[in-house]
């Protein structure tokens, strides 16, 4: 009879791992140049089918296949540019944590949904490992804070914070449906909406101590377009002055108190010199006159002289 003894078989070598020895030899001896360069760019493509390898194992985890190669790619020629032959280790055994580490940190950095210290990202991983070891079927209700205290070796203030960054990783979109809810309720209907009445308070508390500083005339003026809703040319009529003289009025004290409120001053008393007011604004006719901010002669440019009076050359109009 005879007994085939098997021999130890070699470990078998990934297809994804090349030989690279010679390249990284080589590598050495050179100095920096095109030359070294170009090794390096040939033993970094002769490897990429392992960075491939290690980045499709973190697949399926919220990032693209394509990006977490390119990282795989980046944790690769890091490892050609730090490997060092003269230490005596394979290449792959340097190159493998090196790679896995940089895919680790781009999660770590760049996907987190709110940004949280290092600290805490540890935690929160130590309380997930430990509440998937602890949850033995699905139907338990999930272990207690202490249990998990217990079993991690943590303690429960930290479990806490681990336990609240678990819900840091990844942000919900407002559009996204309310658990339980049928008819579409979304997170964005439980937020409330900018209440416009604390802009209209800001805007007359900023606006009511310069119209107490306007004239009476001025007042009394606003106070009958904007608070009574009455025209202009009721105004007028009311005031015993022309609609257009109420207009200008209107405007420019609304434009003054604007001014003032955007520049944080307070309008004075010499609006009513700026704008026309008291008896200085009026003539004896009700008529509006250079004072009220109108023409020289009681008269705006292009208008005719008023009637019943006639113009002297070099002086203002006289009663004729």
């Amino acid at each position: 009879m005879t007994v085939r003894t098997r021999t130890p078989r070699a470990r078998h070598p990934h297809d994804d791992a090349p030989d690279t020895s010679g390249e990284f030899r080589r590598i050495a001896e050179l100095p920096e140049g095109p030359e070294k360069e170009e090794l390096r760019q040939n033993v970094v493509r002769a490897w990429m089918p392992m960075a491939g390898r290690l980045a499709r194992h973190f697949r399926n985890r919220g990032e693209a296949l394509e990006d977490l190669e390119q990282v795989a790619a980046l944790g690769l020629v890091k490892a050609v540019a730090r490997y060092d032959i003269s230490r005596g280790c394979a290449f792959e055994s340097f190159a493998v944590p090196t790679i896995v580490g940089e895919i680790k940190r781009h999660f770590r950095d760049h996907m987190w949904g709110l940004h949280v210290p290092r600290r805490v990202q540890e935690l929160r991983n130590r309380v997930r490992i430990s509440q998937r070891e602890l949850t033995s079927s699905l139907d338990e209700p999930g272990p207690t804070v202490r249990q998990i205290a217990d079993h991690s070796g943590l303690s429960e203030e930290d479990v806490l914070v681990g336990m609240e960054a678990l819900e840091s990783y990844s942000t919900l979109s407002l559009d996204s449906e309310l658990p339980g809810a049928d008819d579409g309720y979304s997170l964005s209907d439980t937020l409330g909406t900018p209440e416009p009445g604390y802009d209209h308070v800001v805007a007359r508390e900023a606006v009511k101590p310069r119209l107490r500083r306007l004239p009476e005339r001025e007042q009394r003026i606003l106070y009958l377009r904007f608070f009574c809703d009455m025209t202009q040319s009721r105004i007028a009529e009311q005031l015993g002055i022309s609609q257009m003289h109420v207009s200008r009025l209107i405007s420019r004290t609304c434009d003054r108190i604007q001014r003032d409120v955007e520049a944080g001053t307070d309008t004075g008393s010499d609006v009513g010199s700026d704008i026309g007011s008291g008896s200085g604004g009026e003539g004896g006719d009700g008529r509006a006159s250079a004072g009220a901010g109108t023409a020289p002669a009681g008269r705006r440019r292009g208008q005719r002289p008023a009637r019943g009076r006639r113009r002297v050359p070099g002086r203002a109009p006289v009663a004729a």
